[in-house]
């Protein structure tokens, strides 16, 4: 019977966990041992109780129990060194672990002999949408960002009709359709702001005009930069000139600027310079999601608010964490769905001939698979 391993996440900040009651029990029905470190999942709203009633079992070094037993760990974030360096060789490493030139990483895994699953760089295939980490963890941050946004905002989102007047609505543009823009106009609409998107593909129009929003026609580009699927691809400098130019007027209007273009593996886009934020009103709010990336906004700061000429700018990173509970659930069923395709016949078979497996093992008994992905210079 393989055994499972779900950590408490060590990562500053980190509130969410791999696993829930819920997905404790479909993997225990898949035939799997499960141990859950204790208080793992407490900051994300699941009691130790939950877990055991589940049927899974605790685990504690303090209490002399090894990982060499375990066969799998889903994490959150990749463990440590430290913690790497404990577990069997061929013991295989599922999450979302920050591949993009992550050497030190690759590193851990050869030395130690593990196989490891990067959610990260499952296919963009029908098929992995059930364990498509990045989207269901983008949703959320789409969805919080905009609540930050109003909250910080100086005035209301909706249109209000009072005695003392009309107080007329606020105007959000959202820079970015992928999965998170989106969410955050289906956000903002339901709070009643007028919302403009800006996004480079063409053919997210009609998913923008669907949820109400204004869909700002982009400058021309060539079909091979504008990227067909949920994540844009990286486009020319020249081309992002002409776009700032053109959101100028756009952002000069705004009360809120919800920033969600991200290139995976690659530096944010600057889609707002110092021209842009000079433009723009005091008291107007910029919530930048891509902050961690290098920033779709100048002079955002991961994790900060800071306030420039009365604009205030949102580094909002790790959005997920402050919703940890639903983010834990979507996450913990992201495992699952990639999980399930590795049991045959009782055992765990890391099939590459499955493109769902291969594309996501960037290593394999310890031999890296992914060399160009986390061999990039970061940044």
């Amino acid at each position: 019977m393989p055994k499972i391993l779900v950590p408490i996440e060590v990562a500053l900040g980190e509130a969410r966990v791999a696993a829930t009651p819920e997905s404790v029990k479909k993997l225990v029905s898949l035939g799997f041992n499960v141990s859950i470190e204790k208080d793992a999942g407490v900051a994300a709203g699941f009691s130790d109780e939950s877990f055991l009633n589940a049927g899974s079992h605790f685990f504690s070094e303090a209490n002399g129990d090894s990982l060499k037993q375990f066969d799998v760990v889903l994490c959150v974030n990749s463990p440590g060194c430290d913690f790497l360096s404990k577990l069997k060789h061929g013991a295989i490493l599922i999450g979302l672990l920050e591949p993009y030139g992550n050497q030190e990483l690759a590193k851990s895994l050869t030395k130690y002999g593990l196989s490891a699953l990067s959610l990260e760089l499952l296919p963009r295939i029908s098929r992995a949408q059930s364990a498509d980490a990045l989207s269901s963890q983008a949703n959320i941050a789409g969805y919080k960002a905009v609540l930050l946004g109003a909250n910080a905002l100086d005035r209301f989102f909706p249109m209000l009709m009072t005695a003392a007047g009309t107080v007329q609505p606020a105007k959000v543009v959202v820079l970015g359709a992928g999965v998170a823009g989106l969410q955050a106009v289906a956000t903002a609409k339901r709070l009643g702001a007028v919302v403009s998107v800006s996004d480079i593909r063409q053919a997210v129009k009609e998913q923008v005009e669907s949820l109400g929003a204004r869909f700002i026609e982009p400058p021309k580009l060539d079909d091979e930069s504008s990227g067909k699927g949920v994540y844009a691809k990286q486009v020319s400098e020249d081309f992002l000139k002409t776009q700032r130019k053109q959101l100028l007027d756009q952002l000069s209007e705004a009360d809120v600027v919800i920033c969600t273009a991200q290139v995976p593996g690659k530096k944010a886009p600057r889609l707002i310079d110092e021209d842009m934020l000079d433009a723009m009103r005091p008291g107007s709010v910029v919530v930048d999601l891509a902050v961690s990336q290098g920033g779709n906004c100048a002079g955002t700061k991961p994790g900060e608010t800071v306030l420039r000429n009365g604009v205030k700018l949102i580094g909002a990173s790790d959005l997920p964490c402050t919703v940890p509970n639903h983010a834990s659930a979507l996450y913990a069923r992201n495992l699952l769905a990639l999980i399930t395709p590795l049991i045959s016949e009782g055992k765990l078979v890391l099939n590459t001939e499955d493109e769902l497996i291969d594309g996501a093992l960037i290593s394999k008994d310890g031999e890296i698979r992914h060399t160009q992905v986390m061999n990039l210079g970061g940044f």
